[in-house]
């Protein structure tokens, strides 16, 4: 299973990737994390649908100085091969 994210509200400046990436690999999980020019957060996530189910509901909290307004979820096509997760470039 993977999943495209886009994560609005207060998530830059308040560590939501460094945090993102620790909860992806506790959770076993693939994909990447990254700020984006727009002030949201975009991340992948792949791997077994429990494990990412429970990534977007950790998600949709955020580390303590986040606040999260809306957080968009769709399915994609695995056509990128991850291995594990990692933090990128702002886009």
């Amino acid at each position: 299973m993977a999943v495209l994210v886009r994560i609005e509200g207060r998530v830059q400046g308040v560590w939501f990737r460094a945090w993102t990436v620790e909860q992806a690999r506790k959770r076993g999980l693939n994909g990447w994390v990254r700020n984006r020019q727009d002030g949201t957060v975009e991340a992948v996530f792949c791997g077994v649908p429990s494990a990412v189910q429970s990534m977007l509901v950790a998600a949709r909290q955020g580390p303590e100085a986040a606040r999260v307004d809306r957080l968009h979820e769709e399915a994609i096509p695995l056509v990128e091969e991850f291995a594990g997760f990692e933090k990128r470039s702002t886009l």
